[in-house]
């Protein structure tokens, strides 16, 4: 394994580095406003979600690792401290990376980048009309993270408002579908993900109740050259053992049992298989009922 002293490298090199490891990092697509009603938009992928009570978002404009000058999103915000986080998604994302140009102070993005402004609900800087969700904010506190060249500049800001577009709620309106909203995310370099239904999946939670552990699982199971961490975090998400459901029918299960029986190595290989298939489709249950099997031959 390659061991990096991030202390060490040239910033560029550090930058590359850290961008290529941390991510994919969704993107706050910010508006701002001076004191003199100038309007500034840019994208910002050092951005996430940190509180929900108090509801705290925190981006970082950078001082610039070339020049160390500062953005002019962070100049407005300490005169103006309101923000409208912007969420892009795939059908802004060209117009957005064009946005990141560093124009002049007076240059407006808006009109640079195509998009449209809309006036927000309570906070002074407009809100892009394209995107699908819009954030109304006000700065609570900015944290400086160095005066050097790279160095972070924290915007904490508070929600006040959010604005969604219908087109991306569930069908009960109540609530964002995640595969209607095409969220885009940013890697190293020129990279940039988009989230669909084609790479969503889901993980199930433990909430109130705890998995056994991988710890708990049947040694066979737990030492298995056929399924992967992955499975076996799964297996392991269950409050208690299950137990051999004697109505569980599966041809596929009737045909390992009847061709392997013979050949317990075989057999137990042949389950570890079909278990991973049904693991990885989601169907945890059924996979149980599989490896049960095993012990029940």
């Amino acid at each position: 394994m390659k061991t990096i002293n991030i202390q060490e490298l040239p910033l560029p090199k550090r930058q590359a580095w850290l961008q290529h490891a941390i991510a994919p990092r969704p993107i706050a697509f910010a508006s701002t406003i001076d004191k003199d009603g100038n309007v500034n938009l840019s994208p910002f992928s050092f951005f996430n979600l940190f509180s929900t009570n108090p509801p705290i978002i925190i981006f970082s404009p950078s001082r610039s690792g070339r020049t160390n000058s500062l953005k002019h999103t962070l100049l407005n915000v300490r005169e103006v401290a309101e923000v409208v986080i912007n969420i892009c998604d795939y059908n802004m994302v060209q117009q957005v990376s064009l946005s990141s140009c560093e124009y002049a102070k007076n240059i407006d993005e808006f009109i640079k980048a195509g998009f449209t402004k809309q006036q927000a609900t309570i906070v002074k800087p407009p809100m892009v009309k394209e995107a699908k969700i819009k954030i109304e904010c006000k700065v609570n506190e900015i944290k400086s993270l160095g005066e050097q060249g790279g160095a972070g500049q924290l915007i904490i800001a508070e929600v006040l408002y959010m604005h969604v577009d219908e087109s991306i709620l569930n069908e009960e309106g109540s609530m964002i579908d995640q595969q209607k909203i095409h969220h885009i995310a940013r890697l190293g370099g020129d990279y940039y993900a988009v989230i669909n239904s084609n790479n969503l999946f889901t993980v199930a939670k433990p909430n109130t109740e705890l998995g056994i552990g991988i710890d708990a699982l049947p040694q066979d199971i737990r030492n298995s050259k056929i399924l992967t961490g992955n499975h076996l975090g799964q297996l392991a998400n269950v409050q208690q053992l299950p137990q051999v459901n004697v109505s569980f029918e599966d041809e596929q299960l009737k045909n390992i049992i009847q061709y392997f029986s013979i050949n317990p190595t075989e057999m137990e290989k042949e389950l570890h298989c079909y278990a991973a298939t049904l693991l990885d489709k989601g169907k945890v249950n059924e996979a149980w009922q599989v490896l049960l099997a095993d012990e029940n031959v």
